[in-house]
């Protein structure tokens, strides 16, 4: 069974177990999960990599290194991706093996040869020729929320539209009907915090709960699929799976659909919610944007470069390594931050400010980089596209309502407000 925990391993150079920047590394704590920049500045300059004893974990932090880590799959394995970063207690790793929970590594937690073979199959859909081809129909589910929104003058927009939004647009390459919505976004936040968070064991064991019938219900959907499978993304991969089970299983199947039921929807309804507080939170641009809606492709890269929705992610050592000059043993586990890597002065001019027309906005890292890059990333570009177009012009009078304060999931990598409270009489 892959939910299992990581042995721990140490640095072993007699340093102060927590000192200087880990001291103040507190990703599960606010008032790092309010704002995590100010903290990544200063872990950029005074200690661009460091061991968290508490994490188990070497963090890193400036772009070129990030993105040196993702081009070296050989040294940099893939496998603990999707590892619960708390390991999980007894009876919770006991409760999931009697449920019947048997993932396998297919996509983000795969090496090659595995990710290889498995990917050849699963980017087909996730081209941009065949994303573009959705156009229609995610225009045709934004304008349906503004819709139903526009009569009230204000609304809590992550409740009123992100929430749902980028499942409905999941369930039009899964096959999946409208009415599970709800359930499948209660089972993501299971998995978030049980995967990404700092839970109790009890927490741990509700959470698991969901997560059996989370697993259950991927299992069942495309196991049913099998013996006549749909014109959409699943019914591509079975019929492969049908002819040519050496290249794909069934099972593989399973498992990228487990997959894609939190990666396709989770990051895009916070990268929604976070571009738009930033724009809001600074009108001008928002205004710019409603003038100039020609910049809405190079603003999107723009926007999540500058506040991303994945903010970390991991990759464990195969062997000694060496990364701007700390030396790191074999088996270690890395904390790659990405969106300290966004905010490298190195990479990108003038960081911390919004430049919708940045001319290297696209050279980001809230994708990731290398093999692994993000199957989704043309649809979630696609996606906030056509979200900001519609709401500058449907709504240009757009303003946060103020104030109000911010809630953020507590968890190492996924980051997005939980409610935004909008206005636009």
């Amino acid at each position: 069974m892959l939910i299992q925990n990581e042995a721990k391993t140490e640095p072993g150079d007699g340093r102060c177990p927590m000192s200087g920047v880990a001291a103040q590394f507190t990703p599960f704590d606010p008032p790092y999960l309010d704002d995590p920049y100010p903290f990544w500045a200063r872990a950029r300059t005074e200690e661009p990599v460091f061991y968290h004893p508490g994490l188990d974990y070497w963090i890193v932090t400036c772009y070129d290194d990030v993105k040196a880590v993702f081009a070296d799959p050989a040294s940099y394995s893939a496998s603990i991706a999707q590892t619960p970063i708390t390991p999980l207690a007894p009876e919770v790793l006991a409760m999931l093996q009697q449920g019947g929970v048997k993932t396998r590594q297919v996509m983000s937690n795969a090496d090659p040869p595995v990710h290889t073979r498995v990917r050849k199959f699963t980017w087909q859909a996730f081209t941009p020729k065949r994303v573009a081809q959705l156009e229609p129909d995610i225009r045709r589910l934004v304008r349906r929320y503004l819709d139903a929104m526009e009569p009230a003058g204000e609304a809590d927009i992550v409740r009123d539209m992100f929430y749902e939004l980028p499942v409905l647009v999941l369930f039009l390459f899964l096959g999946l009907p409208e009415e599970d919505v709800g359930k499948v976004k209660v089972w993501s936040r299971n998995r978030l915090l049980l995967t990404w968070g700092n839970l109790t064991p009890e927490r741990q064991l509700a959470e698991a709960r969901g997560l059996i019938d989370y697993w259950h219900y991927t299992r069942q959907h495309v196991e049913g699929l099998v013996g006549d499978p749909p014109d959409n993304y699943v019914g591509d991969l079975l019929r492969v799976a049908n002819a040519n089970p050496q290249d794909l299983e069934v099972e593989e199947v399973v498992n990228v659909v487990y997959g894609l039921l939190i990666a396709g929807h989770e990051t895009t309804t916070s990268m929604s919610a976070n571009a738009l507080s930033v724009l809001l939170g600074k009108p001008h641009l928002w205004d710019r944007l409603c003038r100039e809606p020609a910049l809405i492709p190079n603003a999107v890269d723009e926007l999540l470069r500058y506040d991303s929705s994945v903010i970390t992610w991991r990759r464990k050592t195969t062997r000694p390594v060496e990364i701007a000059g700390v030396a790191i043993p074999e088996g270690a586990k890395l904390l790659l931050s990405l969106c300290s890597g966004n905010r490298d002065p190195k990479q990108f001019a003038d960081p911390d400010e919004v430049d919708l027309a940045r001319d290297n906005a696209k050279t980001h890292l809230s994708f990731g980089f290398g093999i692994h890059y993000c199957l989704g990333a043309p649809l979630a570009r696609l996606e906030l596209k056509i979200i900001l177009e519609e709401l500058t012009q449907r709504l240009p009078a757009l303003r946060l309502v103020e104030p109000q304060p911010r809630a953020f999931p507590p968890n190492t990598s996924f980051r997005g407000p939980a409610a935004l409270r909008v206005r636009w009489r």
